[in-house]
């Protein structure tokens, strides 16, 4: 593998696969591991031309400012609410994620997240692992898929997946996102009017000014007592205190979450909830899919300093994929 001589700032602890690739082909300086952070970055940051990014740890202004010669930030995952991209773009800085190598995975953990929220799937086996099963049977779900209506709220390339795994069940489908794709499922302008017309909604919306606390008491109201709230998006969509208090006092029947707004704490009273399926943050979490994101990641470093071209450049990035 041919050494390229440029130096990299790794500001997040990434995968063996990932970080061997890295030190392979580059000059590497693990952020992370630095005793002294602002030490580290005032004697290499000059240096420094391109980051790998991840695991929520923000790239700002003040970080970028630190760095003169950076060139590219290639962030592990497809959300990118972490790096301030807009400040990136405008300073010529190239920001890339990893879209679509992750679409199916996550797809897969929206639906289960689904069935085991409706049919309550993990109390039921924390019944049989109590041994409570010889007293009696589960009682029977008041839940259930059939025929059900299914909201997607983000319709992109992960929206997609799950729509389509969704229609083998047999859900009808709607969605709220920026326009009208015109794809035959029904679009709603409004996630209230989304809410208002669907009985569960998987959630795949950005994190960002634009959705902070998006599902609030309105909307957790508007989707009712009968309602299910999926979110594998961005914690930060959601009003906790609005979803614990809707859970509690049953303006919702239930909720699952991959995603929390302080990641990885998470609100006492929501994991107190007999009605809440909480999972760690894995919507992506095989080695399959992280070590392809992690490949993608070093590509388009790798694709930046040997050819000029990122492969996956964000929208606010001043230049596109070629």
């Amino acid at each position: 593998m041919t050494k390229i001589d440029v130096d990299i700032l790794v500001i997040a602890k990434m995968g063996d696969y990932v970080q061997d690739q890295l030190d392979a082909r580059f000059r590497t300086h693990k952020l992370y591991e630095a005793a002294d952070p602002d030490a580290m970055i005032a004697e290499v940051g000059p240096s420094i031309r391109g980051m790998a990014a991840g695991a929520h740890r923000n790239v700002d202004i003040e970080l970028m400012d630190k760095l003169p010669n950076l060139e590219i930030v290639t962030n592990f995952g497809v959300g990118y609410d972490n790096v301030d991209a807009k400040s990136a773009g405008a300073r010529g800085i190239i920001v890339t994620n990893t879209p679509d190598v992750l679409s199916e995975e996550v797809a897969d953990t929206a639906i289960g997240l689904m069935i085991n929220t409706v049919r309550e799937l993990p109390q039921a086996e924390q019944f049989l692992r109590a041994g409570k099963w010889t007293s009696g049977n589960y009682p029977l779900t008041q839940n259930t898929l059939r025929e059900k209506r299914l909201g997607i709220a983000g319709l992109g390339r992960i929206g997609k997946s799950i729509a389509k795994r969704a229609e083998s069940f047999g859900l009808s489908i709607a969605y709220y996102g920026r326009s009208d794709q015109k794809n035959g499922y029904t679009f709603y302008e409004s996630l209230k009017a989304l809410a208002e017309n669907v009985d569960i909604i998987i959630s795949v919306l950005p994190g960002g000014a634009a959705t902070n606390k998006i599902y609030n008491k309105d909307v957790f109201e508007a989707l009712g007592p009968e309602g299910t709230f999926i979110n594998i998006g961005r914690g930060s969509t959601v009003d906790e205190d609005a979803l614990i208090a809707a859970l509690t006092d049953g303006t919702v029947r239930s909720a699952g979450l991959d995603v929390f707004d302080h990641e990885p704490h998470v609100p006492e009273a929501l994991m107190a909830l007999p009605n809440a399926v909480l999972l760690p943050h894995v919507g992506s979490a095989s080695v399959y899919t992280r070590n392809a994101m992690g490949q993608l990641l070093v590509d388009n470093q790798t694709n930046w300093f040997e050819n000029g071209k990122p492969l996956t450049p964000v929208a606010e990035t001043p230049f596109p994929a070629k």
